[in-house]
């Protein structure tokens, strides 16, 4: 059994000022005398375990791509020419060029790293703007209009004062770090869009220490090509020559930007059109990138390459339509109303109440995987009383009575009711969770009430 209800917008107490500021705000925003109420415990951000990891290697990946672009790749020869000049003019060997490297590298993860942090801390204002789809929309364009840059309909350009500034060139391991610093202005035609998006992105989530992992890690992804061939500068020769090849590259970029964009709008999106957008994205991105571009380039292996990249947005097309075709039924959730609380009680049966919108991103990944988990559904079938409260749209006056009664701050919130009606205030889920943990914490409830 479950409960579903309905309301969009935030709710707002007696003074005006919205009881939620983020999808996911911490207790220490509440309003006075309120969070003192809700010891809630701390539960997994957007990124974590297995999804934290695959996350980072992608952008890794992703900062190594970065280096195939047209405006970074010609840079290549000359960083690693630099470096070696650097060393042979001391008549040092290895060792100071690794010392150069590493300046390099640092040079530029400070730079990117603090990008991150900057819109980590201010994407409190962002994150609180997030719960409107209009502003969902605007970001989305906005990560087109930077994706339609790198498919070449129009150029970023970088103030020309400030390219001749970043192009001065500094001996000593000084020299080394001012060109990691400076990396992103000479760069910024090509890596400029998929920079700026990564940054709407790393906004959204609203932690400063997930912004500066993300940019030390896109650093690292950038820079380790140019460190490593800095340290066997021989190999310099047998690098591909620049071709179209890189223009190929950059839509892949783009493409990437596209996707992002469809990440921001799927909350204001049916579940099913969210994952026929994100299917159709994969499909006209595999069909471009592997068979309709002519970018061609000088060595054999780039058509087998194009190919690969096709076919493997193929079976991603083929996996979002099979995942979603094959998903089991979920959760069958109540309405809320005090009659099925006190059934429940009178049952000695726990309930558990999810206070849920459609905008919210983590409420959607809870409904579209904890709760369609076989392993949950069947718990929750026979031994819980389900609630959902969709607070999608604003002006009812029991869910605003809720919000008031339950402390919710912010969406996802889900609450945990013993049999006796109590709140096990330790198990209160503020963030996605996976069903295996999510398990965990109804075999608790279950615990708590006997």
């Amino acid at each position: 059994m479950a409960v579903k209800l309905g309301y969009q917008n935030v709710y707002r107490d007696p003074k005006g000022y919205p009881e939620w500021q983020s999808l996911r705000m911490p207790i220490e925003s509440a309003p006075a005398g309120l969070a003192s109420h809700t010891p809630e415990t701390e539960t997994p951000g957007p990124l974590y375990g297995w999804a934290m990891l695959w996350t980072l290697l992608g952008i890794f990946a992703g900062g190594m791509a970065l280096n195939l672009t047209p405006c970074v790749y010609p840079l290549i020869p000359i960083t690693v020419s630099y470096f070696g000049g650097q060393a042979a003019r001391k008549g040092e060997g290895r060792g100071s060029l690794v010392a150069h490297g590493v300046c390099y590298v640092i040079g530029l993860a400070f730079t990117n790293s603090v990008l991150g942090v900057v819109a980590a801390l201010t994407g409190s204002l962002l994150g609180a703007m997030l719960q409107n789809p209009f502003v969902l929309l605007v970001v989305a364009a906005i990560l087109v209009l930077f994706a339609s840059s790198l498919f070449g309909l129009w150029e970023l350009r970088v103030p020309r004062s400030l390219s001749q500034a970043a192009a001065k060139s500094y001996t000593g391991y000084f020299g080394s770090l001012f060109m990691g610093l400076t990396l992103g202005v000479v760069a910024a035609p090509c890596i400029g869009p998929f920079v700026l998006g990564l940054l709407t992105w790393v906004a959204g989530l609203g932690s400063p220490w997930l912004g500066f992992l993300v940019f030390f890690t896109l650093s690292l992804g950038l820079g380790l090509p140019l460190f490593l061939l800095g340290m066997f500068s021989g190999q310099i020769e047998k690098l591909p020559q620049s071709g179209g090849w890189m223009v190929w590259v950059r839509k892949l970029m783009g493409w990437v930007l596209v996707g992002m964009a469809v990440y921001f709008i799927r909350p204001v999106l049916p579940e099913l059109w969210g994952t026929i957008v994100l299917a159709l994205i994969a499909l006209v991105a595999g069909i471009h990138l592997g068979w309709i571009d002519r970018s061609q380039a000088n060595f054999r292996a780039f058509p087998w390459f194009k190919t690969g990249v096709g076919v493997a947005c193929l079976v991603l097309t083929t996996f979002l339509v099979t995942s979603w075709a094959m998903k089991g039924p979920g959760v069958d959730w109540k309405p809320y109303s005090k009659e099925t609380l006190q059934e429940a009680q009178k049952l000695k049966k726990p309930v558990i109440i999810d206070f849920y919108a459609t905008w919210c991103a983590p409420c959607r990944e809870l409904e579209e995987v904890t709760f369609h988990d076989a392993s949950v559904v069947k718990e929750a079938e026979s031994a819980f009383v389900m609630v959902k409260v969709d607070v999608t749209k604003g002006g009812n006056r029991v869910h605003e009575r809720l919000l008031q009664e339950y402390v919710v701050k912010g969406v996802p919130t889900i609450v945990f009711l013993d049999g006796d009606g109590e709140e096990k205030r330790d198990l209160r889920l503020v963030d996605y969770l996976p069903p295996d943990q999510f398990l965990a914490r109804m075999a608790e409830i279950k615990k708590a009430g006997r």
